[in-house]
């Protein structure tokens, strides 16, 4: 049955079909050959099962939140700032990418939109300080995956929904990883900066950091609002995605007059757009998942991959190289949605911290988002700065090794992310 579902939903994918249609295929294939009996209604049952969790209404207007401030002022104030703090270090514009990829990250929660206003803003000025374009190409896509981790993540939302794990502590859960990240990069950027001859920028004045940072004050309100509100307990995951619409607005109409508010309509109109896109594809893998779960697919696969009585560290590192690979080829959404009811009661049964398996989850599925062949966040990188497949990919190993180690160190040593979510939550 494994081979048959693997080879149609191959062909619907080589055939040029969107996402949504092998994995609803696979789905029909087990139902029609293999429980012919079975009510066909169920499908469509589990289909919109998938996008029933209240907990899925975060997820559009966070989207909403990162378009009306991508279309704004924010993101150009938040990298003025920045690279007045360390843009005159070694290596200081690289490093500028990736805190800016930071902070952006804690803004918007997708890789995608992090790759489009910070890579838009900054690539121009990396290549203007001497960087090749693979090297900027790379630094990019794969430091948005910070985004990925730094709350508010729609990745951790996505996974929270799918395994049931409280979204508000894998939201703090994933800060550690992502500052951890975040200095290794810069690290990285600063050797390779000595290495290659980078010359340093000016130094800017004090004056002048002052007077981008009153400029950026708003901006860096905007992650301390969310995620200090949950951590307070002022406001659900959910809660918090409404106040951060409702915060964009404020910034970019009133604060900012960036844009008015006849735009409105037309952001949300976009935002609608790409939500429906990630809606069909939670509903169709929630169909898959069920599928395979009724056919008892992971209780064949699964003991031969595991083992009897497999250990923690080994259940770790087979759930990050299957989200791995999956990411490396399609959406980390399907991946999660896929994936996760699979090994949740691997995990449940081992004893392992949900929100741990959560935080590793997520990383895996950053690092697949920038991973070679068909990584998405480097296709958006191909549209964003017109440059082709190879030039975007060429640089990209010496991250990727970065963002491995990392996903070890995690593994090893948990308190790297569990330690904020323990201090925040009074584990």
């Amino acid at each position: 049955m494994l081979v048959w579902v693997i080879i149609i939903m191959l062909t619907l994918l080589l055939l040029g079909y969107p996402m949504k249609v092998p994995l609803l295929g696979g789905a029909l294939f087990i139902f029609v050959f293999y429980f012919p009996n079975l009510n066909k209604i169920i499908l469509a049952q589990q289909t919109i099962n998938g996008v029933k969790p209240i907990s899925l209404v975060a997820v559009p207007m966070f989207i909403f939140a990162a378009d009306i401030i991508t279309c704004g002022q924010s993101a150009n104030k938040l990298l003025d700032f920045i690279r007045s703090l360390i843009g005159h270090i070694r290596g200081g514009f690289a490093i500028t990418t990736c805190a800016s990829c930071t902070a952006f990250g804690a803004i918007s929660g997708s890789t995608q939109a992090t790759v489009c206003a910070v890579g838009g803003a900054l690539r121009p000025k990396l290549l203007e300080s001497g960087y090749s374009s693979p090297f900027a190409n790379a630094l990019i896509i794969n430091a948005s995956d910070l985004a990925f981790l730094i709350p508010p993540s729609i990745g951790m939302i996505i996974y929270g929904v799918a395994s049931k794990t409280s979204v508000g502590e894998l939201f703090i859960a994933g800060i550690g990883p992502g500052v951890m990240i975040f200095l290794l990069f810069s690290l990285f950027c600063y050797v390779h900066a000595v290495i290659t001859g980078i010359p340093t920028a000016p130094r800017s004045s004090w004056k002048d950091r002052l007077r981008f940072g009153r400029r950026a004050l708003f901006t860096f309100a905007y992650p301390v609002i969310v995620v200090g509100g949950i951590y307070a307990g002022f406001f659900s995951p959910t809660e918090a995605a409404a106040v951060s619409v409702l915060y964009a607005v404020i910034l970019e109409v009133v604060i900012y007059k960036s844009i008015s508010l006849k735009t409105i309509p037309s952001i949300a109109l976009s935002t609608g757009v790409v939500t429906g896109v990630v809606f069909i594809l939670i509903g169709a893998g929630m169909a898959f998942s069920w599928a395979i779960a009724y056919a008892k697919i992971p209780a064949l696969v699964l003991p031969q991959v595991l083992g009897t009585d497999p250990g923690t560290v080994r259940i770790l590192l087979t759930i990050s190289l299957a989200y791995f690979i999956g990411c490396m080829f399609v959406d980390p959404i399907v991946v999660v949605m896929i994936l996760t009811p699979v090994f949740t009661p691997v995990v449940n049964q081992a004893g392992i911290d949900p929100v741990l398996v959560g935080t590793i989850v997520t990383l895996q599925c950053a690092i697949g988002s920038a991973t070679p062949p068909f990584g998405c966040d480097i296709f958006t990188a191909i549209a964003v700065f017109r440059r082709p497949y190879f030039e975007v990919i060429r640089a990209t190993p010496p991250f990727i090794v970065i963002l491995v180690l990392s996903s070890l160190a995690l593994i090893w040593f948990p308190d790297i992310a569990l330690f904020l979510r323990d201090l925040a939550f009074n584990k």
